[in-house]
């Protein structure tokens, strides 16, 4: 019998756990100025696991990730990736090692095609010529094992925001990696298009593929991982088992407290209708659109993408041009050509791209409360009234409980569901009475999607007719008195009360060639 020294002993354990995980950071830190963003974020992820990290906005997820990916230099701790201790100063190391990211904000290019997206690194493979005829071979490829129909040489700037997020989880996959970080990848797709990319991130895990998931979603959470750490005010809270923890066991770590109820009670709406769409066409999609919503009435439209929502929100907005039918308010008939004529009329809308859309991200998070009405800080000779500014804004800071430094602060510098307020009072700050609502909580942590229902529901109670689009079916069914189905520019049916239900709403929104 051989005799192992205790010291040897020792080091060969360490050197076995090592090799069991892929990655594993100590005593991360990492400040900007004088924000410390991690103070101290421990990480251990096993070799082909799919490890969820989760945490309210601002809680240092993202930086994390950038860390391990090498577009922030970490301050401080150690980081090792399969047995190797790594000092990546630039995305291109972390790259080498097989690392690649896909961001929640998308980095693309909308001038050029699909597939140079895909390949933008090495658009030559090494080569000083490019293929387009390759290229676009191979991106094809990438694209059809997540199974969309993109075509390679579309312009990316042409899809739509959902299919310039699946080109986006292509380009990473293109690239073999060994470790995959996803930053909120699911938040602008639909149901079916989630299904898609579970069961793809799942044979990658069957392929020794290492993944770090960041998401809000926490039925997503429990359906996909294997391991969870929650981190806090930039430091680790603790490590969860999702075969043996609970939702609110996360919650409580997230959010350092009991947290009961995420949506509020609805209240009993009037009866009287404030908006109602008759017959409505465009020319490429809807078509026969027939919907109303009633005063203090919250009123959904679920659907996959594509299926035609944000479409009749644009309408209703003035962006697109109706081809046919009758848009009503009040009972009257209502004409608008653009979104200046909608805003005169009472019609405010949260876009579901609040960061391209819906704010300026340089400007101050004053200008972008008061921009939707400049009449409210104007003076007579039309000179902008700072100190009308000032006060505007810090009323709907106080009122929507809005996070923020300053108001002189860039919306940029806000976390996610900050930035969603900031946006949502733009419109109060109009005399709208109907809002519309996509995507609300897109990329927001579940305690600012509790604090925005709220203020959703305080609308509701001054009369506001909403009308909000949302491929959370929970959201929908949480929120929403009642809820129109669309299917392929059409509605395919309306649900209200206990028919309202994943089952029932999916069922509706298949188009009718998949149910064959």
């Amino acid at each position: 019998m051989q005799l192992i020294p205790i010291g040897i002993s020792k080091m060969v354990k360490v050197e076995v756990i090592m090799r069991e995980y892929s990655i594993v950071m100590n005593n991360v830190q990492k400040r900007f100025g004088g924000i410390h963003a991690l103070k101290s974020v421990d990480l251990k992820v096993k070799k082909g696991s799919i490890h969820a990290l989760v945490g309210e906005n601002g809680a240092g997820k993202s930086t994390l990730m950038k860390v391990l990916s090498g577009i922030y230099i970490k301050d401080g701790g150690k980081i090792t990736i399969d047995g190797q201790e790594v000092h990546f100063t630039t995305p291109r190391q972390s790259q080498e090692h097989n690392i690649g990211i896909i961001h929640q904000e998308l980095a693309l290019s909308k001038d050029l095609s699909v597939a140079e997206n895909i390949f933008l690194s090495d658009l030559g493979f090494g080569g000083a010529l490019v293929s387009t005829k390759k290229i676009n071979r191979l991106a094809k490829l990438a694209l059809d094992q997540l199974g969309f129909d993109i075509h390679p040489s579309t312009r990316l700037g042409d899809l739509s925001i959902a299919y310039q997020q699946m080109v986006e989880i292509a380009k990473s996959l293109a690239k073999n990696v060994n470790i995959l970080i996803l930053d909120e990848p699911t938040a602008i797709l639909s149901e079916k298009e989630i299904d898609v990319l579970f069961d793809k991130l799942r044979a990658l895990r069957d392929k020794g593929v290492t993944i770090i998931y960041i998401s809000h979603r926490l039925d997503e959470i429990f359906k996909l991982t294997d391991a969870i750490t929650v981190i806090k005010d930039g430091e680790t809270v603790i490590e969860l088992d999702p075969e043996t923890c609970t939702e609110n066991d996360i919650i409580c770590s997230m959010v350092g407290r009991q947290f009961n109820q995420l949506f509020p009670e609805k209240q009993i709406p009037s009866e009287e209708v404030v908006l109602e769409v008759i017959n409505l066409n465009t020319a490429k999609l809807l078509r026969n659109i027939n919907i109303n919503v009633k005063k203090g009435e919250i009123v959904g439209l679920a659907g996959i993408i594509g299926a035609g929502r944000t479409e009749i929100a644009r309408c209703l907005f003035g962006i697109d041009l109706i081809a046919s039918g009758e848009i009503k308010k009040n009972g009257k008939t209502l004409h608008i050509n653009n979104p200046a004529d909608a805003v005169k009329l009472g019609i405010g809308l949260v876009p579901e791209s609040r960061k391209e859309q819906g704010a300026i991200l340089s400007r101050p998070i004053r200008e972008n409360i008061t921009l939707s009405n400049l009449k409210k800080t104007g003076s007579t000779f039309g000179i902008i009234n700072r100190l009308k500014e000032i006060t505007i804004s810090n009323e709907f800071r106080k009122r929507l409980a809005i996070k923020l430094g300053s108001i002189e602060d860039p919306i940029s510098s806000l976390s996610g569901g900050n930035q969603q307020k900031v946006v949502i009072a733009k419109w109060l700050n109009t005399d709208c009475d109907v809002l519309i609502l996509d995507e609300p909580t897109r990329g927001v942590d579940v305690g600012a999607k509790s604090e925005i229902y709220n203020i959703i529901l305080e609308l509701t109670q001054k009369g506001y007719a909403i009308l909000i689009i949302s491929s959370e079916l929970m959201e929908i069914i949480g929120l929403c008195h009642r809820t129109y189905v669309m299917s392929e520019g059409e509605i395919a049916g309306e649900l209200i009360g206990d028919d309202m239900t994943e089952k029932n709403i999916m069922r509706m929104a298949l188009p009718k060639r998949a149910l064959i």
